[in-house]
């Protein structure tokens, strides 16, 4: 009975795996769909984060091009957002909702929005962790004859493993915040048509699935690591 509930875990981390390659899939298709959508007033991705921080005062954020497809980001140490080359200079709707995005964590930088400044303190704690937890977990499970201190060692790496789970939960706001500002930026902006916005809102809506598929993964992987600890501290 236990060795099947411990097989559960396993059948929830494929799951959410499963979860998170159809998201990934969908917001690339959505993507593709979206850019062959022309803007009826000819705005490009630049264009659209250029007004959108004008617009909120951000005027010292500088927009630069980037290599690659959907490598946008906003990088809060240079001050600088970065579009890829399918966004930069694309007059799609589907450029105008990634490049608004992207402004809309600039505003949130800007205002001090919660989420992103914990999101952003704890980088350095998990990337630390996600290196640690797997070494730590391996040594514990393998020298857990030898005492406690082992058993300990593995929930330790348990531990580190966890603050994947915690960028995970501070991430979803904040993706699913600068996506609610951009559509707002774009409407109150006026840069798209309604009919062009809802196109814009479904690039978005896809996008933040692989967040929500992200924090499904880390939550069941933690899931299933804190159980094999637990089974091996049993025996």
């Amino acid at each position: 009975m236990f060795y099947a509930f411990y097989d559960i875990f396993y059948l929830l981390v494929l799951l959410a795996i499963g979860f998170s390659m159809w998201a990934s899939a969908r917001v690339n298709s959505t993507f593709r769909t979206y850019s062959q959508q022309r803007t009826r007033n000819g705005m490009t991705g630049y264009d659209a984060a250029r007004e959108v921080l004008d617009a909120n005062g951000l005027h010292d954020v500088r927009i630069e091009r980037t290599a690659g497809n959907l490598t946008d980001h906003f990088d809060p140490r240079t001050n600088v957002i970065r579009l890829s080359d399918s966004v930069y200079g694309s007059a799609s709707t589907a450029a105008v909702g990634v490049a608004a995005h992207e402004a809309g964590h600039a505003i949130q930088y800007a205002k001090g929005y919660a989420p992103l400044k914990i999101r952003n303190a704890i980088i350095p704690l998990t990337n630390i962790g996600s290196r640690l937890s797997t070494p730590l977990i391996l040594m514990g499970l393998l020298f857990s004859g030898l005492g406690q201190f082992a058993i300990t060692l593995a929930y330790v790496g348990v531990a580190c493993f966890a603050l994947s789970v915690v960028f995970q939960l501070v991430t979803l706001p904040t993706e699913f915040d600068a996506s609610r500002r951009a559509v707002g930026a774009i409407e109150g902006c006026g840069l798209l048509s309604s009919e062009e916005v809802g196109s814009t809102k479904k690039v978005l809506s896809a996008a933040a699935m692989t967040y929500v598929a992200a924090l499904a993964v880390a939550i069941t992987q933690f899931l299933r690591l804190l159980n094999m600890v637990q089974r091996n501290d049993r025996q």
